[in-house]
């Protein structure tokens, strides 16, 4: 579950870098991975970000990754593939950041 949710990207670009870290582990299970997103801010769009977990996702090792695989194992997985962690990954960041269009004024 995702303690950080709809926060959007101009809030998640100016919190710290410890509770970044937090939500972005929530969303890819690897510490250093999120570290590295957390690093790259601030991101000008939610593209950039989703770019930046994918070239993340690539540099894994082999052990980070059945790591990350392993944090998602609730999950319904097909295959322990980076593709199937990066579809979970990049759903559990449009889920941290909310709708594109934003959430409307109430």
């Amino acid at each position: 579950m995702l303690m950080h949710r709809g926060i959007g990207l101009a809030r998640f670009n100016e919190i710290s870098r410890a509770r970044a870290i937090h939500a972005l582990f929530s969303c890819c299970g690897n510490v250093t991975w999120a570290a590295k997103l957390a690093d790259a801010r601030p991101y000008p769009d939610r593209d950039a970000l989703l770019a930046e977990a994918d070239v993340g996702l690539l540099a894994l090792s082999k052990g980070d990754l059945d790591r990350a695989l392993e944090a998602v194992a609730h999950e319904q997985v097909s295959d322990d593939s980076r593709t199937e962690l990066a579809r979970i990954t990049r759903a559990r960041i449009a889920l941290l950041l909310g709708p594109s269009e934003g959430y409307p004024e109430y």
